[in-house]
């Protein structure tokens, strides 16, 4: 077999072994551990913490921390199989697959690619929608918080979220004429930093309650039949199921994380250790956050620990932290859209090579910095995707049933169908033997979860619904 890196070679003889260009012909990538972790981090602490609080309330002292601990270590297994398939073959030299498309193509084929971009891109449609109600809910509270402090808790402070979703809308129509990932680490740095910034505010909260409080919250089976009916408690328990598998999410962009790794070494042992670190990391958050916030409130614990009103003082500290969440999402919001926007920007330039409208771009000078090149098709077709995105946020801004919804379907195919077929594949592991019935048996138990999360998911949305009016939505 030829390796690609031996055809480049032949063909185009100043990329192979150049210092300006890597195997496949591209510009040399730059990305290490501590860059891909920072692009795990900011996708993968969003607004998906702010709700565990919520789902341990659901769940329990017991079962809340067990479940964390195993959606943690079901995406470490998955990540780390889904890793070892950017390269097709030899892992050092083999042909890189650019995104998670291109993987399961060189390893799946058929109706299975098909599938996998309907259900990738769709979650990434749906995550946009999901990080806009947040980042909403979290400019709101800033509102709210203030105007508590300045009545003395005598306002009720209810406003609308429309204006503060197109708010979020027009920000990023700016940010997305970032051309590429690459471009985007600045902005995941600093995603990042503020990831952390909101997880230590709502803990650091959540400590000072139990402080005030004198005693910790909760119980050992979770919220009690009485506060909630039994249908309820069952719904509630899968719906947090679906809200812990969402704050887990973000194999659907590994792959094009990946693809910002340099080498050597090998990309795959990179990014293993980036989702190492960056793993132990958000579990430990997500164990404090989810913890401390049961810890404080008990059955009452928000669903939105920061903008759910648990918390009216400090006030101030309740800003930062909402506004730390907006300038996070803001990050994550691209980090998520750029494979969506790489693979519809790929697309028309393969059906229409010769349109200058989608291949030209022009130059703006900018002083003291390089010209920004500017493509049309870009931003008009990005400016669409975000107006569209920002108008369903406005028509269903339920913040825990979307996001448990959103988890629930993007956890098993994404997450775990895929990377298991595609492993099994890649290492030619037979049909029945040990090895193939294990994986099976672990794909089939994480299904039975996800359709369990989406069935209690679609209940929330149902009861949403009944007292709900378009665009008219008050908090």
């Amino acid at each position: 077999m030829v390796s690609q890196q031996t055809v480049l070679a032949v063909i185009m003889p100043q990329t192979a072994g150049s210092k300006c260009f890597d195997d496949d012909g591209k510009i040399k990538r730059t990305g290490s551990a501590w860059t891909a972790s920072a692009h795990i981090i900011t996708a993968v602490i969003g607004s998906g913490v702010l709700s565990l609080a919520w789902a341990t309330a659901q769940l329990g002292w017991i079962a809340g921390p067990v479940v964390m601990l195993l959606f943690s270590i079901v995406t470490y297994f998955t990540s780390s199989l889904l890793a070892s398939c950017y390269r097709s073959g030899d892992p050092i030299s083999g042909k890189r697959n650019y995104t998670y498309m291109d993987a399961v193509r060189s390893n799946l084929g058929g109706v299975k690619v098909t599938l996998c971009g309907i259900v990738q891109y769709l979650n990434i449609f749906g995550v946009a929608i999901g990080y806009t109600i947040a980042s909403a809910i979290s400019m709101m509270a800033i509102k709210r918080s203030n105007c508590f402090h300045k009545s003395g808790g005598k306002d009720a402070c209810h406003m609308n979220s429309n204006p503060y979703m197109i708010a979020f809308g027009l920000v990023q129509i700016l940010f997305s004429q970032i051309p590429d990932f690459d471009q985007l680490w600045w902005l995941s740095i600093l995603a990042a930093v503020m990831s952390f910034t909101y997880s230590s505010a709502g803990l650091a909260l959540g400590i000072a309650q139990v402080v005030v409080n004198g005693k910790v919250k909760g119980s050992l089976t979770g919220i009690s039949i009485g506060a909630v009916t039994e249908t309820q408690k069952i719904w509630r328990s899968f719906q947090a199921l679906g809200n812990i598998a969402f704050a887990y999410s973000y194999s659907i962009i590994l792959i094009e994380i990946q693809d910002t790794v340099k080498s050597p070494p090998s990309e795959e042992k990179t990014m293993k250790k980036a989702t190492l670190v960056s793993v132990g990391v958000t579990t430990m958050f997500y164990l404090l956050c989810g913890c401390m916030g049961y810890a404080a409130f008990g059955d009452l614990s928000p669903g939105n620990l920061l903008t759910g009103f648990g918390f009216y003082n400090p006030y101030w500290l309740l800003d930062i932290a909402n506004a730390a969440i907006v300038i996070h999402l803001i990050g994550a919001y691209q980090v998520y859209c750029q494979p969506l926007f790489a693979f519809v920007e790929k697309q028309a330039s393969i059906r229409f090579p010769d349109s200058e409208f989608i291949a030209k771009d022009i130059k703006i000078p900018i002083p003291g910095f390089k010209p920004f090149r500017l493509n049309l098709f870009r931003l008009i077709w990005r400016t669409v995707f975000v107006i569209i995105t920002t108008v369903i946020s406005m028509l269903l801004p339920f913040f825990n049933d979307v996001v448990g919804l959103l988890g629930s379907l993007g956890f098993w195919p994404l997450t775990v169908y895929f990377p298991v077929e595609m492993y099994i594949a890649q290492k030619k592991i037979p049909r029945w033997s040990t090895r193939w019935v294990c994986l099976q048996v672990f794909s089939s138990g994480c299904l039975v979860v996800s359709i369990a999360a989406a069935a209690g998911s679609i209940a929330g949305v149902v009861l949403d619904l009944k007292s709900y009016k378009p665009f008219q939505s008050n908090y």
